[in-house]
């Protein structure tokens, strides 16, 4: 089974279609019945290249003097350059298994990936003197709004984070009675320093995770849940809960006790979301479907909350090194579309709060349009909302994914 040619499918197929990279991996893996070894390179090759793509085709450019080149050839170029130059991979393996895949533009192919190996070592140190948007591959229009709003110095510290493989964590799951003594016995598990009950895993605990002693969950996650402190006996909302992982915390904090709602718009997020919180052990909450956006009454009626989080649809631009396809498919106008979609979801769940309560908005974004400029901009039309604390998590200081939480209170 040529890999090389396997990843080529896989990216002419994620050019081709709004499909995610990691579905479109985990779809030809099991196609393929790909051996351990054979699967995670395959993985290696095709989120190296997503990642890196401005910065390969700078040296494609630079290799075949600017030459056009048909689609297919570009992927294989890359792929090539991928292994190459970024991962290590030893010359002849990877010139020669990839030309074997290249078809008909062998010859381009074989020329320039040997090229590439004798021009290996200026082609890295160039990288310093390039643009960010190409030494670090992201959108020129994000690197330059993120310069406008934080500066160079942080906007590089982020590409350069962005530019990592994601870690893998999982949260402790209290609910489980069994969790807090099997789970730390569990090797390939480091706690969080400073995250409780999460822990850094170098292989995931699939028995675990199936069993309900954990959740696979990144720290930032329990900002917005941790700043909403709900407890036992109190009335909840989760208003955008799928797939489940705040949701849960939220039912940890409560001990089970009171009443906890749970909404998503999507059937099909939905099934998912009951799937996570029959795992976890969730028990004291209902699930029911809900587009706050909609005209539609709520399907709980007029109850009331005493708190209710918010964590709203978002640009993702705080958790891109989690989620490769984003920074490719996200679109400037977007940023504009997502914050009125933000208001409305906002507007539409203050109706639900109750006098005295508390209500956290929280988004898994950095941009100021989609955090603090909406709330301050929510809270001047609604006198009657007091910000009590607010956080931006930033990736590169705080060492987990991007994310905005503010709590405010009904007064």
């Amino acid at each position: 089974m040529n890999v090389r040619r396997l990843s080529v499918e896989v990216l002419e197929a994620w050019q081709k279609t709004p499909r995610y990279a990691a579905d479109l991996l985990d779809d030809k893996t099991r196609q393929t019945a790909l051996s351990g070894p054979n699967a995670a390179f395959l993985h290696d090759i095709v989120l190296t290249t997503l990642r890196n793509l401005s910065l390969l085709d700078h040296w494609i450019g630079h290799l075949t003097s600017g030459r056009h080149l048909d689609h297919r050839t570009r992927w294989v170029l890359r792929v090539g350059l991928s292994q190459l130059l970024l991962l290590g991979v030893p010359s002849h393996a990877a010139v020669n298994e990839t030309v074997a895949a290249a078809g008909r533009a062998s010859g381009l192919v074989n020329a320039v990936l040997r090229r590439a190996g004798r021009e290996k070592d200026s082609l890295l140190a160039g990288r310093e003197a390039l643009p960010l948007a190409v030494a670090f591959s992201h959108p020129e229009f994000l690197v330059r709004r993120w310069i406008k709003t934080m500066g160079k110095a942080k906007t590089e510290a982020l590409c350069q984070w962005n530019q990592e493989p994601a870690q893998t964590f999982v949260r402790l799951n209290r609910l489980h009675e069994d969790a807090a003594e099997k789970l730390p016995a569990i090797p390939g598990l480091a706690p969080h320093p400073g995250a409780e009950d999460f822990f850094l895993t170098t292989s995931v605990p699939r028995e675990a995770l199936k069993a309900g002693l954990c959740y696979a969950q990144d720290p930032s996650t329990a900002v917005a849940p941790g700043m909403l402190a709900p407890r036992p006996g109190e009335t909840v909302l989760d208003a955008c809960a799928a797939p489940g992982g705040k949701t849960a915390i939220l039912a940890q904090a409560m001990c089970g006790e009171g009443r906890l709602v749970a909404c998503d718009s999507s059937p099909a997020r939905l099934t998912r979301l009951r799937e996570n919180l029959t795992r976890l052990r969730v028990h004291n909450a209902q699930v029911m479907q809900h587009d706050f956006l909609s005209q539609d009454p709520p399907p709980f009626g007029d109850l009331l909350f005493d708190r209710i989080l918010l964590d709203v649809p978002c640009s993702n631009t705080g958790v891109m090194r989690r989620r490769i396809d984003v920074r490719w498919r996200l679109q400037e106008a977007e940023f504009a579309e997502l914050a009125r979609t933000q208001r409305g979801i906002f507007e539409s769940a203050l109706r639900c709060l109750k006098p005295g309560g508390s209500l956290v908005y929280s988004t898994c974004s950095i941009d100021p349009e989609e955090n603090h400029q909406l709330v301050k901009a929510v809270m001047a039309d609604h006198p009657e909302l007091e910000m009590i604390e607010s956080r931006l998590v930033f990736p590169p200081k705080d060492q987990m994914d991007g994310a905005y939480a503010a709590r405010l209170v009904k007064k």
